[in-house]
C-alpha cells in the first residue's frame, strides 16, 4: 500500500484497485469514460471510451477500497446515466446528489448545444453531512483541454475534495487522465493514489505532479 501513496500508477484500474486493501481509502473523485467513442476537436480520444464493460467491475473496486461511511464523487454522461447508476447500484452505492456544472461556453453541438458537465455523489454506508454543505451547481472555468481532451478544472474539483474527503485522508481517482483531482487532493493536504491506463496521459501526470512538488 505505502507504494503507491502520493503517486499515480500506468495500469488498469481493474488489475490495480484490487491490489489496494478493503477500506483503505477516504474518497473517490474521479472521471471515468464516458462510454461515448469521444473524440475532441484535435483527434485526441479517451482509452476504454469506446465500450462500458469496465464500468460495473471497476465501481465494485471502488465500493470495496472506499472506507465505511465515506463518499464517491463520479463525474458521468448524460447519454449513458442508466449504465453508470446501475453500475454504482449493482456495486452497493447509494445516489444521494447530483452535481451540475455550467459552463460558459459551447463544448459540443448536435440537436442541443453542450454547456455544461454533470457528476453524481455517491455514498457507501452512512457518512456524516459535511460541515458546510456545498451547493450542487458549481461555476466551470474552462481549463484550454490543454493536457487532456476532458480536463477538469481545479477550481470545481477543489470543494468536491475539500467537502467530501477528510483532513489528511486518502484521495483515490481510478480514471486520473492529466492528474488534475490528485493535484487538488495534494494542495489540500490530502494523500492520493492515482491509476491512469494510457501510457502518455500517465507521463503528463507524472511530470505536472513532480513540477507542482517544486518549491
Amino acid at each position: 500500500m505505502t507504494a503507491f501513496l502520493n503517486t499515480i500508477i500506468n495500469g488498469d484500474c481493474l488489475k490495480v484497485l484490487p491490489q489496494l486493501p478493503a477500506r483503505s481509502v477516504n474518497f473517490v473523485l474521479t472521471d471515468p469514460p464516458y462510454g461515448i467513442s469521444y473524440q475532441a476537436r484535435d483527434g485526441r480520444t479517451v482509452p476504454n471510451d469506446d465500450n462500458t464493460d469496465w464500468l460495473e467491475p471497476a465501481f465494485a473496486e471502488i465500493y470495496r477500497v472506499l472506507e465505511r461511511h465515506s463518499y464517491a464523487v463520479s463525474f458521468y454522461g448524460w447519454a449513458k446515466a442508466d449504465l453508470f447508476l446501475a453500475a454504482y447500484r449493482a456495486a452497493g452505492f447509494r445516489v444521494i446528489g447530483h452535481l451540475a456544472f455550467p459552463k460558459r461556453y459551447t463544448s459540443r453541438s448536435g440537436y442541443l448545444r453542450g454547456q455544461h458537465e454533470c457528476a453524481h455523489l455517491l455514498a457507501k454506508g452512512y457518512p456524516h453531512k459535511p460541515e458546510y454543505v456545498i451547493g450542487d451547481v458549481l461555476d466551470w472555468t474552462y481549463s484550454g483541454n490543454k493536457l487532456h481532451p476532458t480536463q477538469k478544472p481545479l477550481s470545481v474539483l477543489l470543494p468536491l475534495v475539500e467537502t467530501f474527503s477528510k483532513p489528511g485522508g486518502l484521495v483515490c481517482d481510478p480514471f486520473s487522465g492529466s492528474g488534475s483531482s490528485l493535484v487538488a487532493a495534494r494542495s489540500l493536504g490530502r494523500s492520493y493514489i492515482g491509476i491512469e491506463l494510457d501510457e502518455k496521459y500517465h507521463a503528463i501526470a507524472s511530470k505536472r505532479l513532480a513540477e507542482e512538488r517544486r518549491p
